[in-house]
């Protein structure tokens, strides 16, 4: 069985997967802490600029959304001095498991390392600990915060 042809773009190349993008983000992270979806907008409009550092990729199969990772400046209010990091991945569930999440992190650090950056971050719960590691991106620290979570980084080769 042949798996799907997912094409990883720029959303600001692809902009009608914004919202399928600002609804993914919105329902995992946000809607559950009570913030209505239009702030998630407001954020995702960060990154449609030219001149931005921020930048959101999309993953799809044509015109199926797929999955999504972001880079942005801050991800972790405890950990203000670090930046950029790779935030918001998301792989809808029927994509799960076939290496596209990788697929999609990995060219998110990419892109932040080929600013110039020494290093990229990225922080996780604890139970997504041995998929990153597996693609690449060292343990940094554990038990950050109130979600306790897992800190990673990315460096220049």
């Amino acid at each position: 069985m042949t798996g799907p042809a997912v094409t990883v773009s720029d959303l600001r190349d692809t902009p009608h997967f914004f919202d399928a993008v600002a609804d993914r983000i919105w329902r995992a992270w946000w809607e559950p802490h009570g913030f209505p979806l239009s702030h998630i907008e407001g954020l995702l409009e960060n990154s449609m600029g030219k001149d931005t550092q921020s930048l959101c990729l999309v993953a799809h199969d044509g015109a199926r959304f797929v999955g999504t990772a972001s880079v942005i400046a801050s991800d972790l209010e405890e950990r203000p001095d670090l930046t950029p990091w790779v935030a918001a991945v998301w792989v809808d569930p029927p994509f799960r498991g076939i290496g596209i999440g990788g697929a999609i992190v990995l060219k998110a650090a990419r892109a932040a390392l080929d600013t110039g950056v020494v290093a990229v971050h990225l922080c996780a719960l604890p139970g997504k600990r041995a998929f990153y590691e597996r693609i690449g991106w060292r343990l940094d620290e554990k038990d950050v915060g109130e979600d306790r979570l897992d800190v990673f980084s990315m460096r220049r080769s």
